[in-house]
Formats: C-alpha cells, structure tokens, sequence
C-alpha cells in the first residue's frame, strides 16, 4: 500500500525521523505536566473545578490547555496568554509606525518583537495567575486547600507563569528542532486530547438515549462534512481566474487569455476567529474565571447564547475585512505587476488596476467572512440539536479551525522533507496546501 510505503519512507530519512520523535517526546512531556498539581493542593477534591470546565466557555479555555486549566496544573495557564500577547503585537504592528518598523527590519527586528511578546506574556501571566487562585478558592471546599495564606498565592502566581513560560519554551524547541510549528502543535494535542472523552460521553449519551446508534451515525456524517468543509476554508483559493475576478466586479468584457491573480477567497486564515475568541473571552478572565455576575456579563460568557454568538459573527466578519485590508495591498500588488511587465487584460495599469484588485477583495472577502463566522458558531447550533458541549466543539469554531490548520501544516512540511529527497509526496494528485496567511502566533 502506498501509505505504508510513505511511512517507510518517512523514516529513512535521518533528519525528518529524528524530528518526528523529538516532536513526540516533547509533547509527552506537555502531556505530563498536566498532571503535577500546583503545590498545597490536593488534587483528589477537584471534582467541583471540573463540573466547571465541562461545558461553556470555560470548557474552551480548559481545552486549549489540554485539560491542565481542571487539574489545577502547573500549566494551567496553557499558552493563550501567549496566544494575546501575540495578539497585541501584531495589532501594535498595524498602528505604531515603532512597531511598523521593527516588522521590516528582518530577523533581528523579528527577535525584538519575539521580546516584547515574552515580556507582555509575563504582564498577562501576572493578572491571570491571582484570577485563577480566586476562582479556586470560590470554587473549591477549604479541605482541597493543603496549605493557604500570602506565600501560596505568590509562589503559585510565580509557578503558573512559569508553567506557560516553560510550555513556550517547549513550543519553540519544536518549532526549531521537531517538525510543525511547536505553538500550534501544543494546543492541537490539548484540543485532541479532549476528543476521546467528549466522544465516548456523546456516544454512550446516544446509545442509551434519544437519537440511538442512528443518531450516533448521523453525528459523525455531519461532523465529517464539517471537517471537509472547515478544509477548504483554511486553504482557501490560491489564485482567482481574472475572468471570474471580472465577472464578480460586474464587467462581462473579459478577453479569452486565461490569467491569474495571487488573491485568495480567506486571505486572513484563522485570525479573525482567534482575534475574536481572544475578545469575547475577556469578560470570563476578568471577572476572575466567574460565569455570574450582571445580566451583561452572563449574556457575554455565554457561548451558546444568542447574544454571544451574534457579537461573536459579527466581530469575526470586521475582523475579517480589516486583517484581509491589512495583508493584502492592491497598491504594491499594482506595482508588482508593473515591474515584471504583467498586466490584467481590459485594465489600466496604475490606478485603475489598484481600483479593480481592491473591488475583487471587497467582493470575495465577504463570503469568506461569513462563511468563517458560520464555523465559528456552529457548535451552538451543535448543542441546540441535542449534542454535548464537549463534542459540539468539534462541530466547528476556534477547535476545529486550529486543529485542520495545524494538521494541514505538519503535513506539509512532512511532504517538503519527502521531496526534497526525491520520494513520493503524502498526496498522489498534488502537494498538501498549508494555511497560507495564517495566524503566526499558533
């Protein structure tokens, strides 16, 4: 068989083999981390911080840690606070020409903002880690309480930001001697880690409930489309025909040559939706990790509200716009083209190709966003027709966007090694798509 074959292959070659396991041995070391419970307590009177992080958006964020957020690990943490540090880099990026400046200037300014992003992780990592003890002691019996008072909750402020530290560190090992890129690798095997568990719980519930094994049947077809769908999204469209580019602008006047454009239907990867999760995740993380509270807040920590979900779209479609707004230049594009003698048949060079580049983004960018928003939501749309939270998280939104991209990645990357060494790539009809334009905080 030929996947037998790919996989012979894969480990004749020294260096990609050497890459894979030292992936692997660095993931088990995440994995294990997630069972050292913070020192001064008892990790066997948990069970009430765990009924928290079953559903909801504190599932969410339980699940980006790979369960370390409910064992009240010392990675508890996990990497998002990275995650917004990264975040608000990048936006830094697009409105201070000091930031601006440090993005053109190559490796070295790449290495100052690498800094920068420690330093404001470290920031968050200060503001998080008292939230997160304040919830334990609301949440937890005194009993599970080993030990309390000032020096707890500063040597366990100090220990949780050093767990995320560490877990960066692990990250950018990867990233430099593993295969993948580390951060992104991390918090796909804390979301897969989840989908045994969710899966079991989902088809026992089926089963031994409404809907029975054809229930359970229809669920894994409808979560098999989603995938496949959720795949074309985050490769999206390499190149756009100009004619087509024409016939959406609204000019029926095409020549027959057939030309391209470097422009993509989802231009802004996963950015919009993990820009938009990091913001609807703010009123949970500043309200100490509490789900009560104001009408206001409980609306807004509410994931499978209507009022979440809508702001959640909605910030997903301008997020979309601004970020594809941000990467693509129609006016460099323009110029480009000019200075390697290309031309779009039927249209001016200068600005009138500038005007005619930016209308085709406008057009295509917006089903784009909808169609990233749609995923975004779907897993309420999952839990209203009776699935699990758990499992419902794999019917689309951040989990599944990460969890496709990442893979797509990896596998690439896999295909680059096998190719340069003169073997057959994993795909028979052509070269794997990774998610270009993608976020590169994960």
């Amino acid at each position: 068989m030929k996947l037998i074959q790919t996989i012979k292959n894969i480990f004749k070659i020294e260096d990609l083999r050497q890459r894979i396991i030292f992936t692997l041995g660095i993931v088990a070391l995440y994995r294990l981390g997630k069972y050292i419970t913070l020192p001064g307590i008892d990790p066997s009177q948990l069970e009430q911080l765990r009924d928290q992080t079953s559903t909801g958006i504190m599932g969410l964020l339980d699940m980006f840690s790979g369960g370390a957020f409910s064992s009240a690990s010392i990675f508890a943490l996990g990497i998002m606070p990275y995650i917004s540090a990264s975040i608000v880099i990048q936006l830094l990026g697009i409105v201070f020409p000091y930031f601006q400046k440090m993005q053109k200037e190559g490796e070295s300014g790449r290495r100052k903002l690498n800094q920068y992003t420690r330093y404001l992780t470290v920031i968050i990592l200060a503001l998080q880690g008292p939230s997160y003890l304040a919830n334990l002691h609301a949440i937890l019996p005194t009993t599970a309480f080993v030990m309390d008072g000032l020096f707890f909750k500063i040597s366990s402020v100090i220990i949780l930001t050093a767990g995320t530290i560490f877990v960066m560190w692990l990250g950018e090992k990867i990233t430099d001697k593993g295969i993948g890129n580390g951060i992104s690798l991390i918090i796909m095997v804390g979301i897969i880690a989840r989908f045994p568990q969710s899966f079991i719980f989902e088809a026992g519930t089926r089963i031994n409930g409404s809907g029975g094994l054809v229930g359970l049947l229809v669920e894994i077809i409808v979560l098999f489309i989603v995938i496949l769908g959720t795949i074309l999204l985050v490769q999206g469209t390499r190149r756009i025909p100009v004619q087509y580019a024409r016939r959406i602008v609204g000019n029926k006047q095409y020549g027959g040559v057939r030309q391209y454009i470097p422009l993509k239907v989802n231009a802004a990867g996963v950015m919009p939706i993990i820009f938009a999760q990091a913001i609807m995740m703010l009123p949970v993380i500043l309200s100490g990790f509490k789900q009560s509270g104001s009408g206001l807040v409980v609306a807004f920590t509410n994931m499978y509200g209507f009022w979440y979900n809508l702001i959640t779209a909605l910030l997903i479609i301008v997020f979309t716009y601004f970020y594809t707004a941000v990467t693509i230049n129609p006016v460099q594009m323009a110029e480009d083209m000019k200075k390697n003698g290309g031309f779009i048949p039927g249209i001016k060079p200068g600005r009138k190709t500038v005007e005619f580049i930016d209308t085709i983004m406008s057009r295509i960018t917006l089903p784009g966003s909808i169609f990233l928003a749609i995923v975004a939501i779907l897993p309420a749309f999952a839990v209203n027709f009776g699935i699990s939270g758990n499992f419902a998280q794999f019917f689309g939104g951040t989990s599944l966007l990460i969890l496709v991209g990442v893979v797509l990645d990896t596998l690439q990357q896999v295909e680059s090694h096998l190719l340069m060494r003169h073997y057959d790539g994993l795909m028979k009809s052509g070269r794997v798509k990774g998610r270009t334009g993608a976020v590169t905080a994960i």
